[in-house]
């Protein structure tokens, strides 16, 4: 059992303006793309040139927070959007949802590529690999501010937060008060899984030439397994629960296990596709 470490999410307060940790990361998942993409862009046969991916993490930005943010309200607070519409706009009370910033970015993407004159799935393929390293940083953001936890749990690396630090009364979940039991830090699971692991294998797969639309196929198949397998550790939001009256059925395991089967289907298009134009 580990100690959960006392980060304040605040890394600095001047007064009424506080800057928080969860926000420095989506810069920081905003210039590892902007970084990579200048890498990408370099190569001979990028479909796109160094000083255009500028633009291209311009569109990316606000496609990931408008999604982000409808998706949020759309997939796990519509009740409190139905109650009170203007919910959608309280951005200071919190909630990202993932999916809903890919479909964000997946609209970002299309109104890119009819500027920059290019495919759709050309443009996806080389857009890909970018994102992993932002999804790392948007997980350790969740666990500087100690949310989206897992299930109890006694293995040695489980954590054990502090109920003077998290007072039971004021910060429960799924399971109940967080300082009760010692939980599994899904937020980290993520963070390898659909961060650096998830990074690893798209830049070595993009490093070489692939058919147009089996990069985008290989995201959508990986983040999909990466993220249903942590959603069976994961708790779901209290006012959610699993779904289906099951005890493994979350939300994120819905909108995930789509991706995959996708995601499949792109990368078999994509051989075939490439196969058909080679014969003839």
């Amino acid at each position: 059992m580990i100690a959960y470490p006392e980060i304040d999410p605040v890394v600095v307060a001047l007064g009424p303006l506080k800057v928080h940790w969860y926000g420095l990361m989506y810069l920081l998942a905003f210039a590892s793309a902007w970084w990579l993409g200048r890498r990408r862009a370099t190569a001979a046969n990028s479909i796109i040139k160094p000083q255009q991916v500028d633009d291209l993490i311009f569109y990316g930005a606000i496609g990931v927070v408008l999604g982000g943010r409808i998706g949020s309200v759309l997939f796990y607070n519509f009740d409190s959007f139905l109650a009170d519409p203007v919910y959608l706009f309280k951005i200071w009370q919190g909630g990202m949802s993932f999916h809903g910033g890919f479909l964000g970015v997946l609209v970002a993407m299309e109104f890119y590529r009819r500027k920059l004159g290019c495919r759709f799935f050309e443009l996806t393929d080389f857009t890909a690999p970018l994102v992993p390293l932002g999804l790392a940083a948007g997980r350790l953001g969740n666990f500087i501010n100690a949310e989206l936890w897992g299930a109890p749990s006694n293995l040695p690396w489980a954590m054990k937060l502090s109920c003077e630090q998290f007072p039971p009364a004021s910060y429960s979940d799924y399971a109940g008060p967080l300082c009760y039991s010692p939980r599994h830090p899904s937020q980290l699971y993520e963070m390898l899984l659909e961060g650096l692991v998830l990074f690893i294998v798209l830049w070595l797969i993009s490093s070489k030439p692939r058919p147009v639309m089996s990069v985008s196929g290989y995201f959508l198949l990986l983040y999909g397994i990466a993220r249903s397998s942590v959603e069976f550790i994961r708790l779901p939001d209290a006012h959610i629960g699993y779904l289906m009256n099951t005890d493994w059925l979350t939300r994120g395991i819905v909108l995930s296990v789509p991706m995959i089967i996708v995601g499949f289907a792109f990368i078999i298009y994509a051989r075939r596709a490439e196969n058909n134009a080679t014969i003839s």
